[in-house]
């Protein structure tokens, strides 16, 4: 019974297994399992197989309720088990149960079309009333009840899928109705439960599948992590034994494999081989969305099957990259270590695999890391041990060229590839140079936005700058700024190490990136878009490399109101504070269509995969030359319900402060005409992109632009 297990109050990744410690011995001890969830997933079967199978036995079932975005993979397993369950006639014995279910959880899809085809798993649909309404059902609740009338209720952060249950840090709070002290909320819990499943609930709506699926309120979604990931082989049973049969590592385990689909591009296959001409080193020089990735994966491959590659260690700059990588990585057929942020949770591991690799009794190993782990003692203890065939890449390669990170990287690891779209550093010489000495020189072909574009690798895009004029006491403290660095540069010169001119041009860039009228602008631009989805809106100057300006998050805050509150278009915020799992969830809502935008600051900048983008409406651009050239990568990356890209960019208008400053200005101005038009020629409406500028060229002189 339930009420014979010892229980928490709360189970929390870092004290305990949510797993092993929670949901195994519940489902072991009950008959009813039912679970309201945001995002469902079948990779939980197999993590709670065990569980699962002892709930069979004793005749139990389990009730789930979901938001209605699935993988197109477990809607056709439902859609198969529901087809299948008018098929089942007879009850069949528990031990062909046993048998039966043993080889479906082979399959998370089998198993979750069987459990619904013997009417062991119901599987019911949630959506809100009002369709207008930006949120979607995200609840996380549990009940589990036994055959004495027993009720253990728990809520927290976990969905229903492997990755939650597994991989995620995820925190849940257990109630029990024999525990007076909260026996009211372990009922009430029960009771939203029911109401739920009643389609008692205001504000929800409750579908079967098949009703959701006829409504068009189904939306398909890719799976957060691959099934391997996820998929474990479970023990034979015997009557008591019910614990996972320990992982023993195949001498085939995780060895790199071209995908049977891909195929490289004329400039991916070029690049491949003047890397290996050009001894095991260099710097794949590509524009955001061209392949960058693929193309390393490749060499990776290629290495193995030359020279017999050992170890493949990849560095990102942040941890949803890490997740990034290990999705691709698993397309060549890797098994990549996670090492980032606790190192409990993976340096064991990881010394088991590389001790494992050196002595001979495992081929290959995978290893993903962050900047952060990287200069970790965690980590450099173990870079010593890395064999000679080694291949090391450097993800968005630019920033590794920081002092403490050049320093951190391993010597002894003499195949060397770099990633990036602009591996120079910005204002940054003697970091750029050091990327250059560890990784090596460009590799040639450089593939840049336009030949992505002309190449069918990126969309073709439309171009429309919005002129904003700043207010009147914007126009003051701009003039005031605009005077302090004429003065700087007469005193000083426009040098890189001028501390007084960077810090006045950077209150300056700030003064325009949260001009006021730029949210006039967005009002009057998305009074005719209200229709429109996958719409993107960058805020904040960009200016700063490792911090989030207090203007810019206010600015941040205005547009979300704005659009949301007043506009009713549905949006939600994007930034380097959003969580991991929170921004799998927002992309998720974004590709559907369930959130029609994001309101971001700079995270996007770097890395972030959202192909659906459509829209992107940038508010302030920075100008810097890698950060606008990676945000345009972003938006024209292709996928296919998207034909063109659409661009709007908010250029405020210097205002006219005569001929004192006329020189400052026009120096100033000049860079950033260049960035705008860079982006006016490659779009699709050049000509007419071109034209909305030239008054500003002719002010200043600058036609020869």
């Amino acid at each position: 019974m339930l009420s014979d297990l010892n229980f928490q109050s709360e189970y929390r990744s870092d004290r305990c297994d949510l797993v092993q410690d929670f949901y195994i011995p519940c489902l072991e001890n009950s008959i009813l399992y039912s679970r309201a969830v945001g995002f469902f997933s079948s990779t939980s079967m197999a993590s709670v197989a065990v569980g699962l199978l002892a709930l069979i036995q004793s005749g139990g079932r389990m009730r789930l309720i979901a938001s209605p975005c699935l993988s197109a993979e477990d809607a056709e397993a439902i859609a198969l088990g529901l087809k299948q369950r008018e098929e089942v006639i007879t009850q069949s014995l528990i031990r062909e149960i046993d048998q039966e279910f043993e080889q479906a959880i082979q399959d998370r899809f089998a198993c979750l079309a069987w459990l619904l085809s013997h009417n062991l798993l119901e599987i019911k649909l949630a959506v809100r009333k009002d369709i207008r309404n930006r949120g979607i059902y995200h609840e996380k609740l549990g009940i589990f009840e036994d055959d004495a009338g027993n009720i253990v209720a728990f809520t927290g952060s976990a969905n229903e899928s492997a990755s939650a249950l597994l991989d995620n840090f995820e925190c849940i709070d257990v109630f029990c109705s024999w525990d007076e002290g909260v026996r009211g909320r372990t009922l009430s819990k029960a009771e939203n439960f029911r109401r739920l499943w009643e389609n008692e609930t205001p504000m929800l709506e409750i579908l079967d599948f098949p009703e959701a699926a006829k409504r068009s309120l189904l939306r398909l979604r890719h799976d957060k992590f691959p099934i391997d990931e996820i998929t474990k082989k479970i023990s034979v049973m015997s009557e008591k034994g019910k614990d996972y049969m320990p992982m023993v590592i195949n001498p085939d385990y995780g060895v790199p494999i071209l995908p049977s689909n891909l195929q490289l591009r004329d400039y991916q296959e070029q690049a491949i081989a003047n890397w290996f001409k050009n001894n095991g080193r260099g710097t794949l020089k590509m524009a955001t969305g061209s392949g960058k990735t693929i193309t390393a994966l490749a060499i990776a491959t290629e290495l193995y099957q030359k020279i017999g590659l050992q170890v493949l260690l990849i560095v990102c700059p942040y941890r949803h990259l890490v997740i990034q990588w290990s999705r691709e990585c698993r397309k060549f057929g890797l098994e990549p270590i996670l090492a980032f942020e606790n190192v409990r949770n993976w340096q064991s591991q990881l010394s088991t695999q590389l001790y494992n690799v050196r002595s001979g009794n495992q081929k290959f190993l995978t290893v993903i890391t962050t900047n952060a782990t990287l200069i970790g003692q965690g980590l450099q203890s173990q870079l010593r041990y890395l064999p000679e065939r080694t291949l090391i890449i450097g993800d968005e390669a630019h920033n590794l060229g920081a002092k403490r990170l050049v320093e951190s990287l391993p010597s002894n690891v003499g195949l060397r590839l770099a990633l990036s779209a602009t591996p120079e550093r910005y204002f940054d010489e003697q970091g750029t140079e050091a990327i250059f000495d560890y990784f090596g020189s460009v590799i040639q072909p450089e593939f840049t936005l336009a030949d992505a574009i002309k190449a069918g690798a990126l969309v073709h895009y439309l171009y429309y700058p919005i002129l904003v004029e700043l207010t009147e006491s914007e126009t003051e403290k701009y003039a005031d700024l605009t005077k302090k660095i004429g003065r700087a540069i007469a005193f000083d010169g426009d040098r890189d190490d001028n501390e007084m001119l960077t810090a006045l041009l950077m209150q300056r860039a700030r003064l325009l990136g949260s001009a006021a009228n730029k949210l006039e602008a967005l009002r009057e631009l998305m009074q005719e878009r209200l229709e429109t989805s996958h719409t993107l809106i960058y805020c904040g100057d960009g200016s700063v490399e490792d911090a989030v300006t207090e203007e810019s998050r206010r600015q941040l805050d205005a547009v979300a109101q704005l659009l949301g509150a007043e506009l009713g278009y549905r949006v939600n915020t994007y930034t380097a504070e959003t969580s991991l799992e929170e921004r799998e969830d927002l992309r998720i809502w974004f590709e559907t269509g369930e959130l029609q935008g994001l309101v971001a600051i700079r995270c996007l900048d770097e890395g972030v995969d959202i192909p659906a983008i459509e829209t992107a409406i940038m508010l302030a651009s920075s100008s810097n030359p890698r950060q606008f050239i990676q945000r345009r990568g972003r938006i024209l990356r292709s996928h296919p319900d998207k034909k063109r890209a659409t661009l709007f960019d908010m250029i405020v208008l210097p205002p006219d402060l005569g001929r004192e400053t006329i020189d400052v200005e026009r120096n100033l101005l000049k860079k950033e005409l260049q960035r705008f038009i860079e982006f006016a020629n490659l779009a699709d409406n050049g000509g007419e992109a071109r034209m909305k500028l030239i008054d500003l060229q002719k002010r200043y002189g600058l036609l020869d632009l």
